[in-house]
């Protein structure tokens, strides 16, 4: 693992430099780039050519304050995880060398490159993490230099309360965490993942379930996802798109990586998950198809995913549960593909979303409209990544999901409990499909078709080149996997290999069919790029005029005339009530002659809004009552401190 700590070691390195010279601003920029992106490239370089070789998983072990040891270990999971890490982080620094263009900031920026290198490398510890305290160190680092990250604009009040908000999950997250491991250590002796398995069964369920909240909370799952549409606009977005897809997918490594380690076929464990996974997937889809904020929207999107990633983990450990191997090795391969997969074009969507807001200063796609036209390369490379999302060909989230499906329907053979979560699984992926395309729909139609709503979507202009290439290149790389997709789903079963509890399964039919797909893609597009080459040949000596893109027959059409996200949606949102609730405003008209008259509605978020009213309100009145408590005389303080010793004493 020379080579493993070797990158990692660089891309501390270009944390730290930007401290050292932060009044130099480009330079800053440029050495910490240049630094994280070798740093990256060595990572990437050793992931992938350990997982084209099926070689012995590399450890290494040291001592730590001559009490503990730190232990890592890279095996084909990790591998894979790990490949996101080092593919994403690069390229959404460089698209911050434009994003954070005030050189009167350059103290504030070096902080935010050096809280930056240390998520990386922390997100590439836990992947390695191979005992019980480097885990919790690794994973306690990941999260505080996140909370940094998002409340980078700290001086406003709402990003205060996000960051906040997602400190609070992060930690109580953290506490399951450490109820779970110990709960292991109690049984085991041992801080090592080694001896996991050893653990009585009926104990085994109860590590799942907390081990479960405690990730769940950092991959968004409902209702554990309510600081996601919070800290997700907070951050800046190049921060936002590292976040939504690469930070929550540890949440996800955690929950296979524990699965794993507990060696355990039963049923329950299946259940948890699918249900978990139905109701994130169907649920966040509806609450972003709800929403009228660009960034919130793909918040809850990320809570789609995530949903889609467990049903796809719940199908294989109904495979392995019910004995299908086939169906727990695709079920298993399609969430490892769609979490590398959402890693690009969930980074590519915020990017987009990060370069309107830099140049139009909203995030209401209420305020946007006509974009396509004024910013042509954001506007595409969006609508490349919309179309991804929606889990439509030829494009690469078409293939992930259609692994999910396809080890699905391999367990449509079942009877009883595995033959009803199958079936409603594949319901569950269906309606989350039909949902997607409609919020992405509602986001690419009005916010970039149309005409501008706002003077600032009327001036708007492209972003900065750097911002314009990482999402031209995503927006490739999205096609491009689509189209040769047959690599990529050999990567997905390569980092199985070390998933125990799921066997090899002969591949071949699936890549046949996977060939098939890709050329009937290719041939596709292939065609497209005909016609419009076709057209434009057609109209080269043809004058072209130009009109209101919204005239339908008025002499003098307004922008007010155009659909608005939530006479788009609603429609759809309201077939979910009562998970869904909507609150209207609305003045009413009782004038023959009626003046100003203002209608709004907005969707609530089902678990905040209990939480909030059922735990958080309760929980503040209590403590109000408590305040006496902290009254600033120290020496009652050191009385208190005293007391909880001689408690603890007697208890031990």
């Amino acid at each position: 693992m020379d080579t493993f700590f070797l990158a990692i070691g660089v891309i501390l390195v270009a944390g730290i430099l930007p401290l050292t010279i932060s009044r130099q601003f480009n330079l800053m920029k440029s050495s910490c780039l240049l630094l994280m992106a070798a740093g990256c490239v060595i990572g990437l370089s050793e992931v992938l050519s350990f997982l084209s070789n099926s070689g012995e998983a590399a450890a290494a072990n040291w001592a730590w304050l001559q009490i503990f040891t730190l232990s890592f270990k890279l095996d084909t999971i990790s591998a894979f995880f790990l490949i996101p890490v080092f593919l994403i982080s690069p390229l959404a620094l460089l698209y911050s060398f434009h994003y954070l263009e005030k050189p009167e900031q350059s103290t504030r920026t070096a902080l935010n490159y050096f809280c930056y290198a240390i998520l990386v490398a922390s997100m590439a510890l836990v992947a390695t993490a191979n005992n019980i305290v480097t885990f919790a160190l690794a994973w306690e680092l990941m999260s505080l230099s996140s909370f940094f990250l998002v409340v980078y604009e700290y001086q406003a009040k709402e990003t205060r309360r996000a960051g906040y908000l997602y400190f609070i999950f992060a930690q109580g997250g953290a506490m399951f965490l450490f109820a779970a491991f110990g709960l292991i250590y109690s049984h085991t002796g041992s801080f090592s993942f080694e001896q996991v398995a050893a653990i009585p069964e009926n104990i085994k369920l109860l590590v799942f379930i907390l081990a479960f909240i405690g990730f769940g909370s950092k991959a968004g799952i409902f209702p554990l996802h309510i600081w996601l549409p919070h800290a997700h606009p907070a951050a800046p977005s190049h921060v936002s798109a590292v976040m939504s897809g690469v930070m929550i997918k540890m949440g996800i490594y955690g929950i296979v990586r524990i699965y794993s380690l507990l060696g355990s076929v039963d049923m329950t464990f299946a259940v948890i998950v699918i249900v978990a996974g139905m109701i994130t997937g169907v649920l966040g889809v509806v609450y972003a198809l709800g929403k009228q904020d660009m960034k919130k929207m793909l918040a809850y999107s990320s809570v789609e995913n995530i949903g889609i990633i467990l049903m796809g983990l719940g199908i294989g450990m109904v495979g392995v549960a019910s004995g299908v191997k086939t169906m727990a090795f695709f079920g298993f391969a399609g969430a490892f593909l769609h979490v590398f997969n959402h890693a690009i074009f969930k980074s590519l969507l915020f990017m987009g979303a990060g370069a309107v807001l830099h140049k139009t200063g909203t995030r209401s796609i209420n305020q946007l409209g006509g974009l396509m036209k004024r910013m042509p390369t954001t506007g595409r490379s969006f609508l490349a990544g919309s179309i991804a999302i929606s889990g439509l060909p030829p494009f690469n989230g078409f293939i992930g999901e259609f692994l999910i499906y396809f080890g699905a329907f391999q367990g449509l053979g079942l009877h009883g409990l595995p033959f009803v979560l199958t079936t409603l699984t594949i319901i569950s992926l269906a309606v989350v499909g039909g949902l997607a395309t409609a919020c992405f729909t509602k986001a690419v139609g009005l916010a970039f078709l149309g005409e501008p709503r706002s003077e600032a979507a009327a001036k708007a202009d492209e972003a900065g080149f750097t911002m314009q290439l990482v999402m031209v290149l995503l927006a490739a790389s999205c096609l491009l996997i689509g189209i040769f997709p047959e690599p990529f789903v050999q990567l997905a079963f390569n980092g199985m290999r070390d998933l125990n509890l799921v066997g090899a399964a002969d591949p071949g039919l699936f890549l046949t069919l996977v060939r098939n797909i890709a050329m009937t893609a290719s041939l596709f597009l292939a065609l497209i790029i005909g016609i419009t080459l076709l057209r434009r040949m057609l109209y080269v000596r043809k004058q072209v005029e130009r009109g209101p893109t919204w005239g339908c027959g008025f002499t003098q059409p307004t922008v007010r005339m155009q659909y608005t996200g939530t006479s788009y949606a609603m429609s759809m949102v309201d077939f979910y009530r009562p998970f869904v609730p909507a609150k209207t405003v609305y003045s009413g008209i009782s004038k023959i002659f009626p003046g100003l008259t203002t209608y709004e509605t907005r969707v609530e978020d089902l678990a905040e809004k209990y939480i909030h009213r059922g735990l958080i309100r309760p929980l503040v009145k209590y403590l109000h009552k408590l305040r006496w408590i902290q009254h600033g005389k120290i020496q009652l303080y050191i009385g208190y401190i005293v007391l909880a010793i001689v408690a603890l004493l007697i208890f031990i």
